[in-house]
């Protein structure tokens, strides 16, 4: 698509998905998924592509919207200029994915150079809670090979080691969502090597990572960086405080910008993980080609929904099957 024809239209709309469970983490519960469905047509062709505003970013649904249907650009190229990275350019970079695919009657996938999308294993998602609490639900899922433990301060040590005792077959993540101290870090780091949990995601408040330059490196676990990473430009800023990076599309602000990261990222050392916020098969769709070659894939949104979009993903025992088609960039 070279311009933005008169024909070219642009619509955003509010979605509701109810959870089947409060989603808890150290930041607060939701008992829903709000989303934004960006759709731009030519007349003949329709792409959508779904964004989560996160109000840890100041995004609003309502300023979302807005910034969806006051966009300017006439390519994905330009798109990246006019609008900051974010949940808006998400939703419209992947509805510009997906409007390109039909309209050159090919998938995303083949566009973004990958040719076989192959099933991927993603983590499961355990809410904030009591030890007791998290291992219960660590083992109401037996057929779930990868946790991904919601982390809070005070008390991690015990959820961890609870958790690992639940499940001594199961390979465990954690994510702290920046709310352990300095005064936490090297004995909470501890208790998770102690539970042989394999990954911590963003111990430290993005704006106070520097303590992490004050670790033995490398790492005896790996530390991820979430908040602290949005674009490839961030990167700089994460030698020897980070080993691992989550990325996430509604933060680099599309599928364009994603690519770039994972690129990047691969260039200088980080091992990735590509993760999702709680949202419907359509925000996870792109991220799923992205994943195809990550180190952790963190996309179990789907899982989370009372009910899912139709079509959506099929997820069997943590593994992800191929979208069908029609659901998104097919």
């Amino acid at each position: 698509m070279k311009d933005q024809s008169p024909r070219l239209t642009i619509s955003a709309r509010h979605e509701v998905w109810p959870l089947k469970n409060p989603f808890v983490i150290s930041r607060g519960a939701k008992t829903a998924a709000n989303v934004v469905v960006a759709t731009v047509s030519d007349g003949t062709y329709s792409g959508s592509g779904e964004a989560v505003p996160y109000a840890r970013y100041g995004e609003t649904v309502e300023g979302v919207v807005a910034a969806i249907e006051g966009a300017q650009f006439y390519d994905r190229a330009n798109l990246q200029k006019q609008l900051p990275p974010g949940a808006a350019r998400n939703a419209l970079d992947c509805a510009l994915w997906d409007l390109e695919a039909k309209q050159r009657q090919t998938t995303v996938a083949s566009q973004a150079g990958v040719s076989v999308l192959k099933p991927l294993l993603t983590a499961f998602t355990l809410s904030l809670g009591a030890p007791a609490d998290m291992a219960a639900a660590a083992r109401a899922v037996p057929h779930l090979p990868l946790l991904k433990l919601k982390l809070g301060g005070e008390g991690d040590p015990e959820r961890m080691l609870a958790v690992r005792a639940a499940r001594p077959d199961a390979r465990i993540m954690a994510d702290a969502n920046e709310a352990w101290t300095l005064d936490m870090l090297l004995p909470f780091l501890q208790a998770a090597t102690d539970a042989h949990v394999e990954l911590i995601e963003q111990p430290l408040p993005a704006d106070n990572d520097g303590a992490l330059l004050g670790l033995p490196w490398p790492h005896a676990i790996a530390i991820c960086a979430d908040e602290s990473v949005h674009t490839a430009a961030d990167l700089a800023n994460l030698g020897h405080r980070y080993s691992a990076v989550n990325i996430k599309l509604d933060k680099a602000g599309g599928l364009t910008a994603a690519c770039d990261l994972v690129r990047a990222a691969r260039s200088q050392n980080f091992k990735v993980m590509i993760g999702s916020m709680v949202a419907s098969s359509l925000a996870v769709a792109p991220a799923f080609i992205l994943a195809q070659h990550a180190d952790w894939v963190d996309l179990d949104g789907p899982l989370l929904l009372a009910q899912d979009r139709a079509p959506g993903f099929s997820i069997h025992n943590g593994m992800m099957s191929p979208p069908a088609s029609g659901l998104w960039g097919a």
